[in-house]
């Protein structure tokens, strides 16, 4: 798959520019690397935000003004990266047309939000958060690290030309069709596809004149939000986020990624097991949300716990996403352990909460495992992260820890009721200095 993670990310963040002035050494936990075997006494090494050592304990080196962490008998694991979430309060296009690629997330993400609390609380340290999935094109989505802060500015990935990263929205099936509208939007499956087409043949002509006119003023097209936001996916610099779900729905995916070249993460895929060997083929990325109680919509009726063991004995690349608040964020843990439970296997239950899910954002050089130059991105379980009773004890992104659950108001976010994370009621109760 083409990438731009050849590219040098370019991160804003005040605040990590002055933390970790100091190195800070992690020692005696036993490390899953993700990259490597698991190293059962371990030293991670951190220092301004990011990863300057990391191995066995006795054999690597800690500097001499290291701040040391005694994590003895904890697990430390890189940061969970989620490729779809709902976190932020954000939304996306509105009901005037099923097709709105110049709208985009940044313009309505709230990074005050108290959902983004629940996420670190989960281990969640990158996010791609996506508008919904009603339109044919919802909008652009945004790749965000989950920084303490109070302004978007400071949880955004740029690349080295200073662009924000992000992907594009696209749905089919039930979601976009609306049944019963009276409006712009399509009545059946066949009609959706042909919009879609549509829409890519004008935005090959549009990037057509841009070619063209090779920056002669006079002979450029009028400015087009939506043309511009198209033209990127065609150049491959905007990777599109595709909801799907039913196997017929899943192939029409990659006719349209074969016919105008467009990259493509598939993003839910609940019947991928039924079409896995041309999933595979087509070299398709699988972003899939693993429920123990589906329910709520006809198409995800054969969604299947064994989805990813099969997409990945297929030869397809499988991460996993919350879908937030499908599977909310402090549970994201279970969405492999689930996976491993119905035969895939530890390694690539592990990989698909952290490195898939950074290849399919164009992330894999900079997050995705703990790795000598890479962000001090990572969290520490008080025990196994594929058991139900391990719980995220800290979350630290870029050096800086964002989620400790020893604090009261960060244990708020870990073990509250619907309330907790979510902005207009916390359902809580305070007995005696306890959270409960």
């Amino acid at each position: 798959m083409k990438s731009f993670s050849t590219l040098l990310v370019v991160v804003v963040c005040a605040c990590t520019a002055l933390a970790q002035e100091r190195p800070r050494a992690f020692t005696g936990a036993q490390i899953l690397p993700v990259s490597g075997q698991p190293i059962p006494s371990g030293v991670l090494v951190v220092h301004r935000g990011k990863i300057v050592a990391v191995g066995p304990s006795g054999s690597t080196s800690i500097p001499s003004d290291a701040e040391r962490a005694d994590v003895t008998g904890k697990v430390i694991m890189p940061g969970l990266i989620d490729t779809h979430s709902h976190i932020g309060g954000g939304s996306g296009a509105d009901g005037s047309a099923p097709l709105q690629p110049d709208v985009r997330l940044l313009d309505s993400f709230d990074p005050r939000d108290t959902s983004l609390k629940r996420a670190r609380a989960g281990g969640l340290t990158t996010v791609n958060v996506m508008p919904g999935s009603g339109h044919l094109l919802s909008g652009q989505t945004l790749y965000l690290k989950l920084r303490n802060a109070t302004i978007i500015d400071d949880l955004l990935i740029r690349d080295a030309q200073g662009t924000i990263a992000g992907g594009i929205k696209m749905a089919n099936g039930t979601n976009s069709m609306r049944a019963g509208s009276t409006g712009p939007f399509p009545g059946t499956r066949s009609k959706s596809a042909a919009l879609q087409r549509e829409m890519f043949i004008k935005a090959q002509a549009y990037r057509d004149k841009i070619q063209k006119a090779q920056g002669d003023k006079e002979k450029m097209p009028a400015r087009d939000l939506a043309m511009e936001a198209l033209a990127d996916v065609l150049d491959g610099n905007r990777v599109v986020q595709f909801h799907t779900h039913r196997q017929d729905d899943i192939l029409t995916v990659l006719r349209l990624s074969k016919e105008f070249g467009f990259r493509v993460v598939l993003q839910h895929v609940s019947e991928g097991w039924k079409v896995a060997q041309e999933i595979a083929k087509a070299g398709v990325p699988c972003s899939i949300i693993n429920v123990d109680a589906p329910g709520g919509k006809i198409e995800t009726i054969n969604l299947s716990l064994e989805n990813a063991k099969i997409l990945d004995s297929a030869g397809a690349l499988v991460g996993f996403h919350t879908d937030d608040y499908i599977t909310d964020s402090r549970l994201f843990l279970r969405s492999a352990a689930l996976a491993v439970r119905a035969g895939l296997s530890r390694e690539k239950a592990l990989y698909g909460l952290t490195m898939a899910g950074a290849r399919m954002l164009d992330l894999s050089t900079r997050i995705g495992s703990l790795e000598t130059g890479k962000d001090a991105d990572f969290i520490v379980l008080s025990g196994d992260p594929l058991s139900v009773y391990t719980k995220v004890l800290e979350t630290w992104v870029e050096g800086v820890r964002v989620f400790d659950r020893s604090r009261p108001e960060d244990l708020l976010y870990a073990v509250g009721g619907y309330g907790a994370g979510r902005d207009g009621g916390q359902h809580m109760h305070e007995e005696e200095g306890e959270w409960r």
